[in-house]
């Protein structure tokens, strides 16, 4: 089997319907999503299904109904090749959840636990201080940090490096105005994204605390397989560490770009996308040179067919 790498994906990917195609033809995926919606306390079926999208893309629907839907594909792709051992697990902010439950972290019914929890606190602070994220197109990671400090208004941090020239930042609107003003005069694309949390920022600090007293009543084991962490880029094998890094991850900078390059570096030969959408394909065949890697998705069962062809070849 190839060396591979199974990312998740978190906010951004959903899709009303998303999950559908399993729930209609694999029994054990409908019961994974009835233990998630007792897990959770909220429909999750009938928002994966039917939406509408506005109910779904609330924060704190948004991240159970994305998590359950990943985990559905990872059962699936586990069924399929039950001997498969992936090189790595990585997430993208919220499907680092997932990837904990890949890599043996976490089971199931606690991961919804823990992103219903945090769905609910990044609610709560989105309330208390409203805020949004933009991406910023054709900036490098150094120049963005440098018009970060030359900013003198409001808040704004970087809250994603995606590629190499994609940054997502994140803060209040006065941050964001003055700091788009300033990518423009550089000649930067900056693109107003769809949220009404400043996740990754100082604006959502107030839920790591809490979140953190909520983690401690989750057992937590060392990961049977690395898993790339966004906070630092690296691995981590004490449970107790990886509890920190989960907290601190809400409000900390998520280093997709540099987890994508360490991979690489380790000789990561395919990337699976697990879960909705194809938003994780897409930044990654940015990241890697081309043809040097291969990049796939999957989240019906005919799509699953050809990464298990890929996987196995």
């Amino acid at each position: 089997m190839k060396k591979t790498a199974l990312i998740f994906p978190g906010q951004g990917s959903q899709y009303v319907g998303m999950a559908g195609a399993f729930l209609e033809s694999d029994p054990e995926a409908a019961r994974l999503m009835t233990m998630a919606g007792e897990a959770s306390g909220l429909p999750l079926r009938k928002l994966c299904l039917d939406g509408p999208m506005e109910e779904l893309t609330r924060v704190l629907h948004l991240q159970p109904a994305v998590t359950v839907t990943n985990l559905i594909c990872l059962r699936a792709l586990q069924t399929s090749l039950p001997d498969f051992e992936p090189a790595f697990c990585a997430g993208h902010s919220l499907g680092e959840y997932s990837a904990l439950v890949a890599a043996g972290v976490v089971d199931p019914a606690d991961c919804l636990a823990l992103v219903t929890r945090r769905g609910e606190l990044m609610e709560r602070e989105g309330r208390a201080n409203p805020g949004g994220m933009r991406a910023v197109l054709g900036l490098k990671i150094d120049e963005v940090d440098e018009l970060l400090r030359e900013n003198s208004s409001g808040v704004v941090v970087v809250a994603n490096h995606n590629t190499e020239t994609q940054v997502v930042v994140s803060g209040d609107a006065e941050g964001l105005d003055s700091f788009s003003a300033l990518c423009a005069q550089r000649g930067a694309k900056v693109i107003p994204l769809k949220v009404s949390v400043a996740n990754h920022s100082p604006l959502v600090a107030g839920a790591v605390e809490d979140f953190a007293g909520f983690m401690a009543g989750v057992p937590f084991h060392p990961p049977k397989i690395p898993v790339i962490f966004n906070v630092t880029a690296g691995v981590e094998e004490d449970p107790a560490e990886i509890r920190s890094i989960m907290a601190r991850q809400i409000a900390s900078r998520v280093r997709w770009y540099e987890s994508v390059e360490r991979m690489v570096a380790e000789g990561v030969e395919v990337f699976v996308e697990v879960g909705p959408g194809k938003v994780l394909t897409g930044i990654v065949r940015k990241i890697v040179p081309r043809g040097s890697v291969e990049c796939v998705r999957f989240d019906t069962p005919s799509d699953l067919e050809k990464v298990v062809e890929i996987i196995t070849a």
